[in-house]
Order: structure tokens, then C-alpha cells, then sequence
């Protein structure tokens, strides 16, 4: 649990993908794959609490850090993540130093925060382990907060000078929606944005962090100081090597 926060904060560069398909299958195999990080999706993947388990059974064989996106900003669904034993939790469409503040009272125990004590959960290996877990959870897990409104970018100072929230993390797609110029990468106002989220990041000591759209996206995003990097989602990358396949396979069929 301890290394993925440390090594953010150090300025390293970590890679990862979205799981969204709630397979343990799928969730094992980009374990081994190499990735830094593997960020499980509640909030658009199809999978829920008793999927994820599954997904964190099967990536404890693996060197990938498990994160998850919760579907949205309320307590209670931190715990129950949480306590499952996910390392990292990211939040989407948080717009304010209230949101952020919000996040990171629900990423700790009292007195930092508002979490629920518990020693006998998964995380604490059903109270076999607590004493290695509970002590330090709030000093160790990762909070990672979604920029992708207009109104975030407003924020950034105030968002990203909230202590106990680690990575600002770049929504592209929703970001470019709210801003009013979906998908337009190269839009001036996007680039700016970008810089925008970077500078406040340096400003505050936190991780830049984005999910890159192309990989054209990915060494621009670098230069600019992002450190948490992730690309692609599990459900695309299967459909489109099924799609590759079937189009070698086709030229067989043609004959």
C-alpha cells in the first residue's frame, strides 16, 4: 500500500490502464502485463462492490497497485471501497475546495477525516493484519481527485491546496465537453487548461495526472508535467484486437 503514494509524490512517472469489463480474468492478465497502477471503474465500468472483490483477489498475484474510481463524491461509498482493500481512490467531477475537502475527509480516520474505524475488513486482512494496516491508512492511500468541469478550472488553486488530496487527474473527454469544445485536443483553450492544471499542481506539491485519449496526447502531456499517465480502457483494447483478428481472418473468407 505504501509505495504507490510515496513514489507519486516523488515526481515518478506511473503508468496505468481503466478496468471496466469487472473481470478478474481480464484484471489478472493487465496485471502482469507490466502496468505501475490498474484503476477499476465503478462509476462507468459494469461492475460493482462484489465484482471488485474479485478484480482485488486477483491482482494480489500481481505487482499492479489497485485503484478504483467510485461512482461518485458520498462517504459511504468510500468505505466500502476502502475497506475492501483498494490502495488508491479517485473521485470524479470535483469542481470546488469543498468537493476536494470532502474527499479527503473521506479517505481518512478520525481525527484527519470521517472514514468509519474498522479492524476486521479485508483491508485489515480481516483483522489478522490490522496493526499493519489501520495505523497508517491514512498516511499511505492515494486520493486522486477528477478535474474535468469548467467550474474546476476556476478552482484549481483552492482545489489543489487542499491537504489530503495527493493527484489532480485530467477527465479529458468530460473536460473538453464542459469547456464546450469536445474532443478538440489541439484547441488552444484545452492546451491552456492543461498548463493551467500542471501549475497548480507544482504550485501545491500534488501529482498532475491525466488519462490520455491518443498517444499522441502522451508525450505532450509529460513535457507538461504529468506524472500519473493512464491510456486506454480494458473494453476498447479487447474490442479492437477482436476486431483486428477478425480483419486478418477476413481476408480468408474472401478466397
Amino acid at each position: 500500500m505504501k509505495w504507490i503514494r510515496e513514489r507519486m509524490l516523488s515526481g515518478e512517472t506511473l503508468v496505468g490502464t481503466m478496468l471496466n469489463l469487472a473481470s478478474p480474468f481480464t484484471a489478472e492478465i493487465a496485471g502482469h502485463a507490466g502496468f505501475d497502477w490498474l484503476l477499476i471503474d465503478l462509476e462507468h465500468g459494469v461492475g460493482d462492490e462484489m465484482t471488485l472483490v474479485h478484480q482485488l483477489q486477483a491482482l494480489s498475484a500481481t505487482p499492479a497497485v489497485p485503484l478504483v474510481r467510485i461512482p461518485a463524491n458520498e462517504t459511504w461509498r468510500f468505505k466500502r471501497v476502502l475497506d475492501l482493500g483498494v490502495f488508491g481512490v479517485m473521485v470524479p467531477h470535483v469542481s470546488s475546495a469543498a468537493d476536494a475537502e470532502q474527499v479527503a475527509g473521506a479517505m481518512r480516520y478520525p481525527p484527519k477525516g470521517v472514514r468509519g474505524a474498522n479492524k476486521s475488513n479485508r483491508a485489515c486482512c480481516f483483522g489478522g493484519k490490522a496493526g499493519d494496516y489501520y495505523p497508517h491508512a491514512n498516511d499511505n492511500l492515494l486520493s486522486i481527485v477528477q478535474i474535468e468541469t469548467a467550474e474546476a478550472l476556476g478552482n484549481l488553486d483552492a482545489i489543489a491546496a487542499v491537504d489530503g488530496i495527493d493527484v489532480l487527474f485530467v477527465g479529458p473527454l468530460d473536460l473538453s465537453v464542459s469547456m464546450g469544445i469536445e474532443g478538440q485536443w489541439d484547441d488552444p483553450e484545452f492546451k491552456k487548461a492543461l498548463e493551467h492544471i500542471a501549475d497548480a499542481c507544482r504550485k501545491h506539491g500534488k501529482v498532475a495526472g491525466m488519462h490520455a485519449i491518443s498517444t499522441d496526447l502522451l508525450k505532450p502531456t509529460q513535457d507538461l508535467g504529468f506524472t500519473m499517465i493512464g491510456m486506454a480502457v480494458e473494453s476498447i483494447t479487447v474490442t479492437q484486437a477482436m476486431r483486428n483478428l477478425y480483419s486478418q481472418l477476413e481476408v480468408v473468407k474472401k478466397k
